[in-house]
């Protein structure tokens, strides 16, 4: 499937075109570079729902529930640029390396994935080319017009996870996701674990990898970027109400660790 104005044909949802790269602040003045991989959960026209009734589109295994309004938010009130990833991740995951089982999974946590057992070489590329590939060049070209600009660019990519998973509760409100910088990370837990009333998680429920992850190893190490993963749980983010303290909480942190970053910076200027 070859693209047409940049986009695959397939990338049709309710019979129009819909570019998977969303953004917000694209100017905004701030020096945090926010992502976010699970924004949305569309699914193109032509892929027929992935043969998967609503109900199983609603749920995680499809997108982060609750993560986008904070995202906005967050963008908003920092005056932060915001690239966010439309599709479901059933599509294909654009925070996994292209090729491994999970980036185009046929099963996901218990749930088959009708429209993605057996999909030959050929359509996964198309679906790399027409979502994967455009999302991560828009990453790749805000941050290079960053660092030419000189500009102080801090990657956080922002994710949510379930409350339960594999019948095992988690009690972590809250976790940041690092592999080999830990600066920023650690930072935010240091900040995190001072609210007092958060269950933190250090690499918890996840660990970034770079066989597992793909936008904070290639957008954040491979440039030397300070960065981190920051993942809320859903249950906290699902209703707009904890969608706006969650985004007034990662703000005011945010902004702490900014002024954190600026004074370290002139102390060793």
């Amino acid at each position: 499937m070859e693209s047409e104005g940049g986009h695959a044909p397939y990338l049709r949802v309710g019979g129009n075109p819909v570019s998977p790269v969303l953004e917000h602040n694209v100017s905004g003045a701030s020096p945090f570079l926010l992502t976010c991989d699970h924004y949305g959960r569309m699914i193109p026209d032509a892929l027929d729902d992935l043969g998967l009734p609503e109900s199983e589109r609603q749920r995680h295994i499809a997108w982060d529930i609750g993560i986008a309004a904070v995202a906005e938010r967050v963008s908003a009130a920092l005056d932060a640029h915001l690239i966010a990833q439309r599709y479901s991740r059933l599509v294909i995951d654009c925070n996994r390396p292209p090729g491994v089982a999970s980036s185009i999974p046929a099963l996901s946590e218990a749930t088959v994935i009708p429209g993605n057992e057996g999909i030959s070489q050929a359509e996964a590329a198309a679906r790399r080319r027409a979502i994967f590939e455009p999302y991560h060049r828009r990453i790749k070209e805000a941050i290079d017009g960053r660092l030419t600009r000189r500009r102080a660019t801090v990657l956080v990519s922002l994710h949510s996870f379930t409350p339960v998973y594999a019948g095992v509760a988690r009690p972590w409100h809250v976790g940041t996701l690092y592999h080999r910088s830990t600066v920023l990370p650690h930072l935010l837990l240091s900040l995190l674990r001072a609210e007092g009333d958060l269950v933190v998680g250090d690499n918890k429920p996840y660990a970034v990898s770079d066989l597992t992850d793909y936008t904070i190893p290639v957008h954040g190490e491979a440039r030397g970027l300070m960065n981190t993963g920051i993942e809320i749980r859903q249950d906290l983010i699902g209703e707009k109400a904890g969608q706006a303290r969650w985004a007034e909480r990662q703000t005011r942190i945010l902004r702490e660790i900014e002024a954190t970053l600026i004074t370290q910076q002139s102390s060793y200027a």
